[in-house]
């Protein structure tokens, strides 16, 4: 979704994400296999289902295995 860390905790602080539902507050949060994230990036929401993780950190491509896009929805201005 985002290339570095601090950018995806800056997201989950201005609370543009969701964890099965509720907005998540803290970076730091643990998730797990089966979770739904809810991203609101831009003027795009995209809903993701976590199916694994990774030992080490990857590039974009093997990122995009670890989840299943269950949505996306461009917001209109």
């Amino acid at each position: 979704m985002v290339k570095a860390r601090t950018s995806a905790a800056e997201l989950v602080e201005s609370g543009h994400v969701r964890i099965n539902g509720t907005r998540e507050k803290s970076p730091g949060h643990a998730i797990k296999i089966g979770d739904v994230i809810t991203v609101a990036l831009d003027r795009t929401v995209r809903v993701l289902k976590v199916t694994g993780f990774n030992e080490r950190r990857g590039d974009a491509a093997s990122a995009r295995l670890l989840y299943e896009e269950l949505g996306t929805k461009n917001s209109a201005t």
